[in-house]
């Protein structure tokens, strides 16, 4: 049975914990290492792993000390360069080549970000199937039997639009937004696009703290899919 935490989430920093009942991973270590390690309760030591979707601060703030503190970390070759990542404990991955950390299975695949090489993943175990996307504004991919999702649900188009006429938003940043990340139009695109059948739980990630309305997403999710959601 899989059990999402979330520790953090948004462009203050992303933490993610996850398990299946047998395999405890973080998604993302975005946030200082004492923060992260209040939220596991002092036991840094049982995590299995730590996956880096890309270089972004806010999404591997606490990468050194994790591999300090003998976490294996995992991420692509392009987020390892920039990032100056290099050891025995930073495993490279590549898209669409499957690894194994304790009992999931993980698929990578690639996401639109601007960034060097990011990456979502489909982490599977038994019969949880487990997709995790977050800055991107794009997801190429369609995936079936997913029983979880993590999706990114950064901002709408109508209050982005209403705080760039109010001059709260530069249209330099609003280009970047929309190039760069998910909107609640496209996450429901994503998810009608997709078997919900076998869903139990969609959590909505990485809200803007300008650009979102948390119950709202909540609301308009809920009513389009008729699952359980949650807002991180």
């Amino acid at each position: 049975m899989i059990e999402i935490r979330a520790l953090a989430s948004g462009s203050r920093g992303n933490c993610y914990w996850v398990t299946d009942g047998s395999t405890p991973l973080l998604l993302e270590c975005g946030i200082r290492f004492k923060d992260i390690q209040r939220g596991l309760n002092f036991k840094v030591s049982e995590l299995a792993g730590c996956i880096v979707t890309h270089e972004h601060k806010d999404h591997c703030k606490a990468l050194k000390d994790m591999v300090k503190a003998g976490v294996v970390c995992y991420m692509s070759a392009g987020t390892a360069e920039a990032l100056g990542a290099e050891g025995h404990r930073v495993h490279k991955i590549a898209p669409l080549q499957t690894f194994k950390v304790g009992s999931w299975q993980i698929l990578p695949f690639e996401v639109q970000h601007d960034a060097a090489e990011p990456l979502g993943f489909l982490l599977a175990s038994g019969d949880g199937k487990l997709l995790y996307a977050t800055d991107t504004y794009y997801l190429k991919y369609r995936f079936n039997g997913l029983t979880h999702i993590m999706i990114e649900c950064n901002y709408s188009a109508d209050i982005l639009q209403a705080n760039e006429d109010a001059g709260l938003l530069p249209k330099g940043l609003r280009d970047r937004i929309i190039q760069s990340h998910f909107s609640l139009d496209n996450v429901k695109e994503f998810l009608k696009a997709n078997d919900l059948s076998k869903v139990e739980e969609i959590w909505l990630i990485h809200l803007s703290d300008g650009n979102s309305d948390a119950e709202r997403f909540k609301r308009e999710i809920q009513e389009l899919t008729g699952k359980m959601v949650f807002v991180a």
